[in-house]
């Protein structure tokens, strides 16, 4: 995550903040999108860069011409979301699937021979 050191002042430093904030957010949405795209487990220092995101502060309203962008980022993360929650439900099941097959008791023979 990027962080601006000082804000810019006026108009122009107002819009650039939501500009970077923004970028920010479309950065970690590809991220997100190429885990699911690949199956790719994250590591445990993956996962603490990840959690130690704050909203930005201080922004204001968004900016009128920054709507469209924002929509459309809203959008994917949406999107991303839904599919995260759909691969944990699979991952889920997959894992019931081996703890059954784990639980089973080893095979007991049927027949006894008494003969042989």
């Amino acid at each position: 995550m990027t962080t601006v050191a000082a804000p810019p002042v006026g108009e122009a430093g107002f819009r650039t903040r939501w500009e970077q904030a923004l970028a920010d957010l479309e950065i970690e949405v590809e991220r997100a999108e190429e885990l699911l795209r690949v199956a790719h487990l994250p590591t445990p220092p993956e996962v603490a860069v990840r959690a130690t995101w704050h909203p930005p502060a201080g922004l204001g309203p968004l900016p009128v011409p920054l709507l469209d962008r924002a929509r459309a980022l809203h959008a994917r993360q949406l999107d991303v979301a839904r599919r995260l929650a759909e691969q944990a439900a699979v991952s889920r099941r997959h894992l019931a699937a081996t703890a059954a097959l784990r639980a089973r008791p080893d095979a007991v023979a049927v027949y006894v021979d008494l003969e042989g």
